[in-house]
């Protein structure tokens, strides 16, 4: 049985699984950070932790302490240059961020084609897995969240868009919101032309803020809860 974590930019995610499937999985606030391991004391009991952590040392430390009041070994992810049927093509292998690897053994776990693998979250990551398991490349981008809080941040009459998608907006709000999400998805199918020509290619959409632009995605696609915790099942 194992203990998934997942320590993102803006929550942490975690999951028990017990080989075959997912026993139970949740969200956590870090201001919440201090009452982690009471929440995973009442769930299946695991044997050893696996985590991913791109949050930062504070948040490392505290995940650690909490798995080390459960007595439980841990695992850190990290970047390797062949994992899992995953090949590392990036410059330097160990510079990849574990988040990114992660999805992408999870993604090869889950679809043996070719694929791209897309996170929405505080940021939006878009990589190219190809047919053979080889990591090709890939994108960072703002996420929607942050593309809305720069125009407001750096223009001098452009709100913090709450607005809602339209094909032609009439209005500033949902012009800011529409043109963001348009940009999520535009890059998505840009990349997609990397795969598009293999058999069966998909494109697997993970993260948080997947929803927001998914169904605008005119490509074949499959909408993940967690790729970062399926890959981090694989490697524990």
């Amino acid at each position: 049985m194992n203990l998934a974590i997942d320590c993102g930019n803006t929550r942490l995610k975690w999951g028990v699984h017990d080989g075959t499937r997912w026993l139970a999985q949740g969200l956590l606030d870090y201001a919440d950070l201090a009452g982690l391991a009471d929440l995973l004391r009442a769930q299946p009991s695991a044997h050893r932790a696996i985590v991913c952590n791109v949050a930062g040392v504070q948040i490392g430390e505290a995940v650690r302490a909490a798995l080390a009041a459960l007595d439980l070994p841990v695992l850190e992810a990290k970047s390797q240059s062949l994992q899992h049927g995953v090949r590392n093509l990036y410059d330097v292998p160990e510079q990849l961020g574990a988040d990114r690897w992660s999805a992408l053994v999870g993604a090869r776990a889950l679809h043996a084609g070719a694929c791209l693998v897309v996170c929405a979250g505080t940021a939006t990551t878009v990589d190219v897995l190809d047919a053979e398991g080889n990591f090709q490349g890939g994108l960072i981008l703002p996420g929607v969240a942050l593309m809305c809080q720069a125009l407001a941040a750096n223009t001098a009459r452009l709100p913090l868009a709450d607005g809602r998608f339209a094909g032609l907006p009439r209005n500033t709000m949902d012009a800011i919101v529409s043109g963001c999400l348009h940009a999520q998805a535009g890059a998505v199918e840009r990349m997609f032309e990397q795969v598009a020509a293999h058999p069966g290619a998909t494109c697997l959409v993970s993260g948080g803020a997947a929803g927001q632009f998914y169904e605008l995605l005119r490509v074949p696609k499959r909408l993940v809860d967690n790729l970062v915790l399926e890959g981090l099942v694989r490697m524990s």
